[in-house]
């Protein structure tokens, strides 16, 4: 019997510096209603989908950059969210910007939760791979400082089970990495959740950047695809502060197929029924890894072919 999850990807449009949580939140319980309206039992919400992303900018005053941090979930500020979920009998995907205090040492992350039907947190991600510098580039008027304001995930790429399946999570940046999805395809996921905040000019060269849209989906159906999964991947995007985001929030099957898009860079909920099952088809004959992959193999091909060369 196949296992469907009626899934949504509930993209935002910008979110304006001065906006509120209080604002977010509710942009974010209106699309959860949409989506629960269009038979929807999960959804996938953004990175840092209670902020604007505000690694853009040096902000010096800890105070002021602390504001942008949750030191608890949920909080007096965000469980209306947690309390529709229940009421809906919905779950969702958020992530946001945490901040905890480890010996008297504050750290801070860049994470996501996963939420079941009755509004209990029943997974935690941070994001390993962080993009950008941790010092401002001379010359720009927005930067990239997500080294800066967050240290690399500690939690791993573990799943969860949940939703009838086996489900996973990571951050914008670590779609581009194979072996974030490799990781969670060796644990036979089902599904991968991902929020994204990518601006358009976030390398800084013209002829890399004009191939974002093209690269955000191919690393998310290379991703799907190689490892049998689904991927919902979901944005914030549009002219945020002056920093143009890109959008095209996907589903993508465990085939590499997107079978369902935004088209709008503002809020936006689309939806798919997944078939969970799809995966494990692959899983069974493609990429059946028991079978067909060979990692014993690896070092050898590596040896004969030259790849790394010796030490001096």
């Amino acid at each position: 019997m196949s296992r469907f999850v009626m899934t949504a990807a509930a993209q935002m449009g910008p979110i304006a510096r001065a906006e509120t949580r209080a604002d977010c939140v509710k942009r974010l319980v209106e699309m959860m209603r949409e989506a629960k309206a269009r038979g929807s039992e999960l959804v996938v919400f953004p990175e840092l989908a209670l902020t604007t992303f505000f690694p853009r900018w040096m902000i010096e005053d800890e105070a002021e950059l602390d504001s942008f941090y949750e030191t608890e979930m949920p909080s007096a500020q965000t469980m209306p969210l947690f309390d529709e979920a229940k009421k809906l009998g919905v779950g969702f995907y958020l992530g946001f910007a945490e901040l905890v205090v480890e010996n008297g040492v504050k750290r801070r992350y860049n994470t996501s939760i996963l939420v079941d039907r009755t509004g209990n947190i029943v997974g935690k991600y941070r994001k390993v791979h962080l993009p950008g510098t941790s010092e401002p580039i001379p010359g720009r008027v927005l930067h990239h400082l997500e080294k800066r304001y967050f240290e690399p995930g500690d939690l791993g790429f573990p799943v969860w089970r949940a939703f009838g399946g086996v489900m996973g999570m990571c951050i914008c940046n670590d779609r581009r990495w194979p072996e974030v999805y490799r990781v969670m395809g060796l644990q036979a996921v089902d599904m991968v959740m991902l929020g994204y905040n990518t601006p358009f000019d976030h390398v800084g060269e013209v002829a890399m950047d004009a191939l974002s849209l093209f690269h955000n989906h191919l690393s998310m159906q290379a991703g799907a695809y190689q490892n049998a999964t689904w991927v919902v991947g979901t944005a914030k995007c549009g002219n945020e502060e002056g920093s143009k985001m890109l959008g095209q929030s996907v589903i993508i099957a465990p085939s590499g197929e997107i079978v369902a898009q935004s088209v709008t860079v503002e809020d936006e909920v689309i939806t798919a029924k997944c078939d969970l099952d799809m995966g494990k088809r692959y899983r069974e004959t493609i990429f059946d890894f028991a079978r067909h992959r060979r990692p014993e193999h690896y070092g050898l091909i590596v040896e004969r072919t030259g790849a790394i060369p010796p030490p001096e």
